[in-house]
């Protein structure tokens, strides 16, 4: 994937940039991983580090010196095989580590006068970086674009004393680790940067690294971690002050009020507690206005861990504790920080978590928490008033407009919403008579937003989020959504038809999208009927097609498992066919209408998810998509078409010249018989789950746009409607008997229980099409899905079967029976 964008500059010198090669100096933690995502995208990426200064025991015994290749790329090349190798991955396929070459600052220093992009990643001292970037200028070609990495060394003291085409050309880029995953991006312009490799770089790192770019003052810790640290110091300071544990607090601070499951100390831990304390002293110390400046001195429980070593994962103890007890189980203990000592994990006992425990609107669970009288409503109130009387004063010091704070904490700390979005949610005018009382004020521009008759920090006009500029006292539209469709700004003004489960939004220009909305977005019966409904409006008014697409955390995680689970207890095989059936049906009305349908996965789309994917007409996949089909982990076959189609795309394979019909057949039936999930997109174009049709999109926020601009081209191109097939080559019995003697193998050899080897029986069964005689046998889809929902009924009444699906909904999990 090549880069050819242009950027307008207010000076009105346009920037054409080709970015082809790209330097990454520093192959640590950060720097190898940068390097893996330039390579993700098809960039060409030269990755360099310091020369060993000793050989290692292995390279003596080796007779090897410090002048051979191998010591010298000793470094990097040990670095970038352990992120390579490393979990969760960095590359989105192991092909594209083909695009990466190394080498050391000694050797191959001169070769960066051939990259477009020169990124500093090395270790954060300022002497250091200034020596690196002393050399840069040296070697560098003028024009060409140098970057930091630095997390908070101010950007205009890197550049002291370097020519004045490397300052013009010189900006930070922060990015946030993991790279690949942390969607935060921080363009931090120093007092020469050009403006028009400032405007070229928020949208590189939009539309072809998928960033969340925001546009950061060169101010100590920049947005993201000003902010975000001082939320995890507002919480080390009230566990104390309300006696309160560590895992109520993980409870308060995680998906309950819109955050990672983490939490706040099992997120420290995974980060590792001298980092958070180093930025917590960084900001101490140069940040001397700051209004809560005490706030970010580590408390005493926090110097006792640094002093003994407990930091997190990294040192094996931190907050959290991971050990055996005396059977040799595996257990996790937890800090006690009024004793300092490990003890077994209380589980948290906060009725207020228990009144939101069912309520899935965030905004609801928030006013219901921060009303709450128990200690959970408390600390709730507390924490959120520290931190928007904290952003309050932020503006104008670290950011201009309030949207690049929420931006920077959403994509860079993982929270659902910004804290000025919160604020909105919980009521701007309802919480402003509280802040006194915990010895905080508002700055004043928000007073005079409220007296000027504006009550909100956001709100959306004619399907456009606007925000209250500070600046100008005025509503102004968000930078970059005019290149999106939100549809939390449209479903409001532009819903067509709704459920419980699903809402059919009209997104114009004749398009309609399908949006879940259902727990997990599971699919049961209202989603299904969405699609019906959708696609029949479009073809009775003569519209140009649908999406289905949604905003939520992820896709889909396939059907819903309760209603399967009930009516295979209650013996309702009638009406377990009939929905089977239904589902069956919405995938192949999918295939067959006479609009053309597009589907817009992300993240988790597993099972029902991955099966509708199948079945659209083009799927415009974000980069990072994790499907796959998963039914055996509740000891079922795909039954909403899946399995079918996958014996039909394994035809289409086993058809072409030359290859082997039971080694094609075998690839699929591993696939769907370990329930694997592809860990991107990329990698589903090699399960072939996504095909050469479908496109990847690397900024998942884009998706809708261009799901819906591929519904127009396709209705453009003469979209005609795609009848089912009835010539489907099929290897039938001879095929089948190689599969089974396997899968005999499998189950003999302890690789498979019984009731696994059971269900890949099935699954073979349905992607050789049956048991049928002949080499030369041609079937319908009809009759796949036909025998893919008897195979799928039968499993159902099976005693492992619904034990496996209690299972699941118990814990989550897969059970192995």
């Amino acid at each position: 994937m090549q880069v050819a964008e242009t950027a307008q500059s207010p000076s009105t010198q346009r920037w054409h940039r080709n970015i082809r090669k790209v330097a990454v100096l520093g192959s640590g933690v950060m720097g190898s991983r940068i390097a893996c995502h330039f390579a993700n995208i098809g960039v060409e990426v030269l990755l360099l580090d310091i020369v060993p200064r000793e050989v290692t025991d292995k390279e003596a015994a080796a007779g090897l010196s410090l002048d051979h290749p191998k010591v010298r790329n000793r470094i990097v090349n040990d670095a970038l095989t352990a992120a390579i190798k490393g979990k969760p991955a960095a590359l989105y396929h192991k092909d594209s580590a083909k695009l990466i070459r190394t080498g050391n600052f000694d050797d191959d220093f001169a070769q960066i006068k051939d990259c477009d992009l020169i990124l500093e990643a090395v270790v954060e001292r300022l002497d250091i970086k200034q020596q690196v970037f002393a050399k840069v200028d040296e070697y560098r070609q003028p024009g060409s674009i140098i970057t930091t990495n630095t997390s908070g060394i101010p950007i205009h003291m890197i550049a002291e004393g370097r020519s004045e085409d490397f300052r013009r050309h010189f900006c930070g880029t922060h990015f946030f680790n993991p790279p690949r995953y942390l969607r935060l991006l921080e363009i931090i312009p120093g007092p020469d940067t050009d403006p028009g490799l400032v405007d070229f770089l928020m949208h590189y790192g939009d539309l072809f690294l998928g960033k969340q770019t925001v546009l950061a003052k060169d101010t100590p810790a920049f947005i993201a971690n000003r902010v975000g640290i001082y939320a995890i110091a507002k919480i080390f300071q009230l566990v104390k002050e309300m006696g309160l544990t560590i895992e109520e607090v993980d409870r308060l601070t995680g998906p309950a009020t819109g955050k990672p499951k983490s939490g706040t100390f099992r997120l420290s831990d995974l980060v590792g507690l001298d980092t958070t304390v180093h930025v917590l002293n960084g900001i101490k110390q140069n940040c001397p206005g700051d209004e809560q400046k005490d706030l970010f001195e580590a408390p005493a429980y926090v110097q006792h861990m640094l002093e003994h070593k407990q930091l997190g994962d990294k040192t094996g103890k931190g907050f959290y504790f991971k050990t055996t007890d005396e059977k040799g189980q595996r257990v996790i203990l937890s800090l006690d920080l009024e004793t300092l000592e490990y003890r077994p994990a209380i589980k948290p006992n906060i009725p207020s978590l228990g009144l939101v425990k069912n309520t899935s609107d965030l905004g609801k669970r928030l006013r219901i928490l921060y009303k709450a009288e128990d200690k959970g409503g408390e600390f709730v109130r507390r924490s959120s008033l520290g931190i928007w009387a904290y952003v309050s004063h932020r503006i104008p010091e670290i950011a201009d407009k309030p949207y690049q704070i929420d931006d920077a904490i959403r994509a860079g700390f993982g929270w659902d919403k910004g804290p000025f979005e919160t604020w909105d949610m919980v009521g701007l005018k309802e919480t402003l008579a509280h802040f006194e009382g915990e010895g905080l004020k508002v700055a004043a521009w928000v007073h005079e937003m409220l007296e000027a008759g504006h009550e909100t920090f956001y709100k959306t006009e004619g399907g456009v989020r606007k925000y209250y500029d500070p600046a100008t006292q005025s509503y102004e539209t968000v930078p970059g959504t005019e290149s999106l469709i939100l549809l939390d700004d449209l479903r409001g003004e532009k819903k067509v038809w709704g459920n419980s489960d699903a809402s059919v939004i009209d997104l114009g220009d004749g398009v309609l999208n399908v949006e879940f909305h259902s727990k997990m977005n599971s699919i049961g019966e209202g989603i299904l009927k969405a699609i019906h409904w959708a696609i029949d409006h479009a073809e009775e008014n003569g519209l140009n097609g649908v999406v289905i697409a949604n905003e939520g955390a992820n896709f889909s995680v396939g059907a819903n498992v309760m209603l399967m689970l009930m009516m295979a207890t209650q013996g309702e095989w009638d009406e377990l066919n009939f929905a089977v059936r239904t589902f069956q049906n919405t995938s192949m009305r999918m295939r067959t209408s006479s609009v053309p349908v597009v589907i817009a996965p992300h993240a988790m789309t597993l099972g029902g998810g991955c099966e509708f994917t199948l079945h659209a007409d083009m799927a415009v996949a974000s980069a990072e998509t994790y499907i796959g089909l998963v039914e055996v982990g509740v000891g079922l076959i795909p039954g909403g078409g899946g399995t079918k189609e996958m014996a039909l795309r394994a035809s289409a394979r086993y058809s072409q010249p030359g290859a082997v019909g039971v080694g094609v057949i075998q690839e699929y039936l591993m696939n769907i018989a370990t329930a694997k999930v592809a860990t991107s997109a990329a990698e589903a174009r090699g399960m072939d789950i996504l095909q050469a049709k479908d496109r990847i999109v690397l900024n998942q926020s884009r998706r809708i746009k261009e799901a819906k601009a591929a519904v127009l081209e396709l209705a453009a191109a003469g979209y005609t409607a795609t009848p089912a097939r009835t010539d489907i080559p099929v290897l039938g019995r001879g095929a089948l008997a190689t599969l089974y003697a396997g899968i005999a193998g499998m189950q003999y050899g302890h690789y498979a229980s019984e009731h696994d080897a059971k269900i890949a029986r099935k699954v073979a069964y349905v992607l050789c099409g049956g048991d049928l005689h002949g080499e030369h046998n041609l079937v319908s889809e009809q009759y796949l899905l036909d025998i893919e929902r008897e195979a799928f009924l039968s499993l159902a009444g099976e005693k492992k079967t619904m034990a496996r699906m209690q299972h699941m909904l118990q814990t989550g999990k897969p059970l192995r029976n």
